[in-house]
């Protein structure tokens, strides 16, 4: 058996999970959800479902891990018959992997395009613009429901180019602008993973930090501009009523289920080059801690500025808080081009959009490289062509993307492939291990890595509350499941169909595989299902007819 590689030095692996983690949806998505849903009061809820979900399954994640030294499949030698689950964590992260390259080709665009002597994105006199276009100047017409600002038309017109496709059944050519973007941040990729931990975990000392140096940066800028402090003052007005909504409780689950990036089977793959004996229990507490401490932190970057633009523009703050991508390509690039120097402003802050989104990029694909090398064990040997062969088929399916109409495309993708799917992939995870393996050789295990048994209130959290959790979690994103759209666009009934298609794939690699796995298998089919419960290292056990499972005891220890 051959050793399995480890990181160079620790800090490699935290800054891997920490860049990781934290990416834009930390910056778009966090501060606007305090905002909507009661400020500081939105603090409760977050940190509730943090306390008994977010932070044990991200330990859970990273102590199977390092334990079993193996990607997202493989670890499930502990109990075979759940081994789908870890081919739908690998599917999720490669299905991500398509559009999630995009945001940050956009990102490289913007950047290109900020190395002017004036941003592109100011007037309304350029070749692009629609005769909608109108200043934020002319103050009568901003409440005119059809005009659009210089720096939405830029974005929609100037680099998706969307006004030249009628929807997704008509995408037209990649264009070669944004092409050339997505083949650089294909090579960047390829260059930080194709050596395995040994490179990506030095290409994260850079990716990792960079983005805490220019938010620092832009929230001493921000606090400065006038109007800046009304808009944290919105940021965290605590709004307690908000807490009787039920709707806010479940977007503060939906961000801790999503923003801690549980369930891509990249934390799994991090931590299996972590030594045995790391203290995997401090890292979860230190990572999943400054993930959320970033989200918060951001808001005061964002809220800053959007405190100034209402300032300046005279208009409510609700007329320029906004979410996803509108917010970083749209709202705060018009922002940054009123500041003085503001090429500068522009150029700093998409290298931080650049590397919140390449590290997470990278987590994702080392999750489908770990997963699949450690599974088909050929693969060891040609692990940079077999990186090639991803980066390249990700490449090509991305191009769908950066097509006039690529945006319906991103949309679509976005809102399938990782919504329902991740949360039914954490739920069976968990049910894997707290209950088929047993939280009590769990615990044995991380006890042989770190010294000590986790306390009951981890092995409580694992066994009942996060899979109760997860469960309901699921069973809510059924019932509000809302088909994507994209401004007033509603998508055609084949691309709501293919979207489920791609969500259902993933999925149903749960019950292909255990029906597989127990037809495979020798003897009656009391003995299947025994070899298939059973951990692989235990088969022996078997044989003499010792099966733990098949106790009562099994199921009702904590």
């Amino acid at each position: 058996l051959e050793e399995r590689e480890t990181w160079g030095k620790k800090i490699d692996f935290l800054l891997s999970v920490i860049g990781f983690a934290v990416d834009l949806a930390n910056v778009w998505r966090f501060p606007y959800l305090c905002y909507k849903n009661g400020g500081g009061a939105f603090l409760v809820p977050y940190l509730f479902f943090m306390v008994i979900a977010g932070m044990p399954l991200f330990y859970m994640e990273l102590a199977l891990g390092q334990y079993n030294r193996e990607g997202a499949a493989g670890v499930w030698k502990i109990c075979p018959i759940f081994k789908g689950v870890g081919f739908t964590v690998i599917l999720i992260s490669l299905y991500v992997g398509f559009y999630y390259n995009v945001i940050i080709s956009w990102a490289m665009f913007y950047l290109f395009s900020s190395f002017t002597g004036e941003l592109p994105w100011v007037h309304c006199n350029n070749t692009w613009n629609s005769p909608n276009c109108s200043d934020w100047a002319d103050n009568g017409s901003v409440s005119d429901i059809y005009k659009a600002t210089p720096a939405q038309e830029y974005f929609e017109r100037a680099v998706l180019h969307i006004q030249d496709s009628n929807g997704i059944d008509n995408l037209g050519r990649p264009r070669w602008q944004l092409t050339s973007c997505l083949a650089v941040v294909i090579v960047l990729l390829y260059f930080s993973l194709w050596k395995g931990v040994k490179t990506s975990g030095k290409v994260v000392w850079i990716t990792a930090t960079m983005p805490y140096v220019v938010l620092t940066v832009l929230l001493l800028r921000g606090v400065t501009l006038p109007g800046a402090i009304d808009g944290i003052k919105a940021y965290l007005s605590v709004d307690f009523l908000r807490l009787c909504d039920a709707k806010v409780w479940i977007e503060a689950a939906t961000q801790i289920c999503f923003s801690l990036g549980v369930g891509f089977g990249v934390l799994i793959a991090f931590s299996s080059y972590n030594k045995f004996s790391n203290n995997c229990y401090r890292d979860a507490i230190i990572t999943s801690s400054i993930n959320s401490l970033t989200s918060f932190f951001s808001g005061f970057v964002v809220f800053s500025f959007l405190g100034y633009m209402s300032q300046k523009h005279n208009v409510a703050l609700d007329k320029v808080a906004r979410d996803g991508a509108g917010l970083v390509f749209v709202i705060y690039p018009e922002a940054i081009a009123t500041l003085p120097g503001s090429s500068i402003w522009a150029v700093i802050f998409f290298i931080m959009l650049l590397t919140l989104g390449i590290d997470s990029a990278m987590g994702g694909m080392e999750s489908v490289i770990t997963g699949l090398i450690d599974e088909f064990k050929f693969l060891h040997k040609h692990r940079e062509l077999f990186t090639l062969f991803i980066v390249v088929s990700t490449f090509l399916i991305s191009l769908f993307c950066v097509t006039n109409g690529g945006m319906y495309v991103f949309t679509l993708l976005d809102h399938f492939a990782a919504g329902t799917s991740i949360l039914f992939g954490v739920l069976i995870e968990a049910i894997g291990i707290a209950w088929f393996y047993g939280v009590d050789r769990f615990s044995d295990d991380i006890e042989e890595m770190i010294g000590h048994r986790p306390g009951r209130y981890w092995r409580l959290c694992w066994k009942f509350v996060s899979p109760c959790f997860l469960l309901f979690m699921v069973v809510v994103s059924f019932a509000t499941f809302n088909p994507p759209n994209y401004g007033s666009y509603m998508f055609p009934a084949w691309a709501n169909m293919l979207g489920w298609c791609l969500a259902m794939s993933s999925m149903t690699m749960v019950p292909l595989y255990a029906i597989y796995k127990l037809c495979t298998l020798p003897g009656k089919f009391c003995d299947r299902l025994a070899y298939a419960i059973t951990p692989e290292t235990e088969h022996h056990l078997v044989d003499n007819g010792e099966v733990r499972q098949f106790t009562l005891h099994h199921w009702l220890v904590v």
